[in-house]
């Protein structure tokens, strides 16, 4: 069943749609991008999945018998007993619901956390294998439509009011969608304020996702899903400061602390359509619109700059460059100093016709 398309021509999407070709293209060739382009923390990375654990990696024992280690040891077990129970009764539960089994002795959230964390990385399976679901805090607007697995028939809009992302993205089927293009926007304020200036109406067909943040797993399991299924380009609208650019690179190439679960989360085809640094000065957004880098920011992108996947990205280093130094940050409300609608109305219609990504 197609949509009807509201949006802009055809020729519109004519760069997007070469785009979608040479991303084709270098699936064909078994890569994750076009060529122009243990512990848990112990972790390689490899262009078409993103951070990954090493095969060899250090390895840590807690044991039963160790003064150090039995109350983990007791903890592990305990959340085993639980999983053990949910997988034999066919029922799911979130980290939250298995935390208040026994607040008193799990202590906080943290531990129940890290020790599921633990338990999937050991264990080699996704959280959802475990049977446990995680609360979704993610949006997405635009022409898709789904069932989710309760049978529920889903059919997000170009309107001014989102969908709320499904708890349960590997129980969702009968995708549809003829969308040129995905638009993961950082921010939940922003990404409304496309939704109230009409962008993904006039856009259309495309598809918008916010994590409202630092994504959850299931706003990840759905970029990952539609990329999979539809492989239609992907784009990050953060903004330009070293916190954009992190929550930019766990969409695209995943996290240190979820590196074991990298081939199901990470989309290394993403591309950074802005907020860029090089924006700042080639839009001449004045300086009292600018946000000076704390000592925290700069050490982020210190971080961010030494890490291997940058080495791939020679244009995202030539930005995170510029940041550092201007020793400024921007935010994507500073566009507003041009106009109220400017993103909606002339950068990112601009920006997705004429390839302003990198």
């Amino acid at each position: 069943m197609a949509f009807a398309p509201v949006g802009p021509e055809a020729s519109f999407f004519e760069v997007l749609d070469q785009h979608r070709a040479s991303l084709l293209a270098a699936l064909r060739r078994g890569g994750g991008e076009p060529a122009d382009g243990g512990t848990r923390l112990a972790s390689r990375f490899e262009d078409s999945v993103g951070l990954q654990m090493v095969p060899h990696c250090t390895r840590r024992k807690i044991k039963s018998d160790s003064p150090k280690s039995v109350k983990n040891f007791a903890l592990i077990l305990k959340i085993l007993s639980i999983i053990y129970k949910l997988v034999q009764s066919n029922t799911h539960a979130t980290k939250r619901d298995i935390y208040y089994t026994d607040s008193q002795l799990f202590g906080n959230q943290t531990v129940v956390d890290n020790i599921i964390n633990d338990i999937s990385c050991m264990l080699k399976v996704p959280r959802m294998s475990l049977h446990i679901s995680s609360t979704s805090k993610g949006l997405i607007a635009g022409n898709l439509r789904y069932i989710e697995e309760d049978g529920t028939k889903v059919h997000c809009t170009c309107g001014t009011t989102a969908v709320a992302v499904p708890s349960n993205i590997q129980g969702i089927r009968n995708i549809i969608t003829d969308a040129k293009f995905l638009l993961i926007v950082e921010k939940d304020a922003t990404f409304q304020r496309l939704l109230d200036d009409n962008f993904c109406n006039r856009m259309s067909p495309c598809i918008m996702v916010t994590g409202k943040g630092v994504p959850d797993l299931n706003t990840r399991l759905l970029v990952k899903k539609l990329w999979d299924t539809f492989h239609i380009p992907v784009f990050t609208l953060v903004d330009a400061d070293p916190h954009g650019i992190e929550i930019m690179c766990i969409y695209k190439y995943g996290s240190m602390a979820m590196s074991f679960e990298a081939h199901n989360l990470t989309v290394p085809a993403i591309r950074w359509l802005g907020l860029l640094p090089s924006d700042i000065k080639r839009l001449n957004i004045p300086r009292d619109s600018l946000i000076p880098l704390t000592k925290r920011d700069q050490m982020k992108l210190d971080s961010v700059l030494k890490r291997p996947y940058v080495t791939c990205q020679p244009f995202w280093r030539k930005e995170m460059e510029i940041m550092a130094d201007s020793k400024m940050k921007a935010e994507i409300q500073a566009l507003t100093f041009l106009s109220s609608d400017y993103l909606s109305r002339v950068y990112l219609p601009n920006k997705l016709k004429f390839g302003g990504w990198i």
